[in-house]
């Protein structure tokens, strides 16, 4: 694991205050040597012997000594997970994330819920009239006049989906389609999930042209779990987990899914929330050299394909071409969990 992040130094170099004294334990922590510690405090201007002997009483500091003993019992956890994975991988056709369609209902249970796999089934949106009828055409023609709430300004924010709400912007529909099909491949702007949409009566006929449901979904609860997405190509939703399980159905367009598994988690470097901060398409092995460890697997989507998404499960996901996509979580079995995110902006 690289070394901690050092505290702020100002234009006068700070003294060894509890900034730093957290950082060495960070850094110990982290099985940092002393002597590649001292060189940084050094280069940073801080008094050599006193960094030298700060680092020494770290060793039997008494809330030092109880944190290593909550490292132990993390460890153990991380090792029980990893091995957990390896057995999965044993599966020669780990890798693979299936199209099927047709899949039994106790079958889809046992494997993909209860069994944590990702799927994609062919077969959901074949009776669905949104499959024939929708297109940026048909959004601009029956609700151009609307205003609805988008991300954007997304581009020069490495973090916009952490910050995602400090994008929102209220635009008329009719523009955003103009604005999507005129600007091509670009990251800039998105209509996503959290435009909340569907809860509005006057977008009751994107619901509308939602047919047949899986067995294992609850039909009353559509238009309360459910979301609309929209945008160019080259949209990305960036590495993270969700709290709950869902279907993803394309419906125009396609988009390329990478899935880890959520046993893998210590190698995604989780440190805020539901979110990593490794881009899949990008990864900085020297500041995350876990991840150089983790399994990745990948498909993609065409129109008329349904993600299944299992619980905990991380995901990236790219749109390839212009997108319009239908989201819902109204699984009939148990589908509320309670994850305990860390909160740290630090590291």
């Amino acid at each position: 694991m690289p070394p901690a992040p050092r505290p702020d130094v100002a234009a006068h170099p700070r003294p060894l205050d509890a900034g730093w004294r957290q950082w060495i334990a960070e850094n110990r922590l982290r099985h940092c040597t002393p002597e590649s510690m001292l060189v940084t405090m050094a280069q940073a201007g801080l008094d050599p012997v006193e960094c030298e002997a700060a680092i020494q009483a770290m060793e039997s500091d008494p809330a030092f000594l109880a944190a290593r003993k909550f490292q132990q019992l993390q460890t153990k956890l991380e090792s029980v997970m990893a091995n957990q994975q390896k057995l999965l991988e044993l599966d020669p056709h780990y890798a693979q994330v299936e199209k099927r369609a047709d899949v039994p209902l106790g079958e889809f249970l046992e494997k993909y819920v209860v069994g944590s796999r990702p799927l994609v089934l062919t077969d959901v949106a074949r009776d669905w009239p949104a499959m024939a009828r929708w297109s940026p055409q048909d959004l601009r023609a029956r609700f151009g006049h609307l205003q609805v709430e988008v991300q954007a300004e997304r581009s020069a924010d490495p973090n916009y989906e952490v910050n995602k709400l400090d994008h929102r912007r209220s635009v008329r529909l009719s523009d955003f389609v103009d604005q999507v099909l005129a600007g091509g491949v670009t990251n800039d702007y998105y209509l996503t999930a959290n435009n909340e949409m569907l809860s509005r009566p006057e977008f009751a006929p994107i619901l509308a042209d939602i047919g047949s449901l899986p067995g294992f979904c609850d039909r009353s609860q559509l238009s309360q779990r459910s979301s609309f997405w929209f945008g160019p190509a080259g949209t990305v939703t960036p590495l993270h987990h969700d709290t709950l399980m869902l279907c993803h159905t394309q419906i125009v367009g396609r988009k390329r899914w990478r899935f880890i598994s959520p046993l893998q988690t210590p190698l995604l470097y989780n440190h805020f929330e539901v979110y990593s901060p490794i881009d899949i398409d990008r990864p900085d092995l020297h500041r995350y050299p876990l991840f150089e460890q983790a399994t990745v697997l990948e498909v993609v989507v065409e129109p008329g394909e349904t993600v299944f998404l299992p619980l905990g499960w991380w995901h990236q996901v790219t749109a390839l071409d212009v997108s319009l996509s239908f989201s819902f979580s109204n699984l009939a079995v148990p589908n509320h969990y309670p994850f305990q995110n860390p909160g740290i902006t630090n590291w």
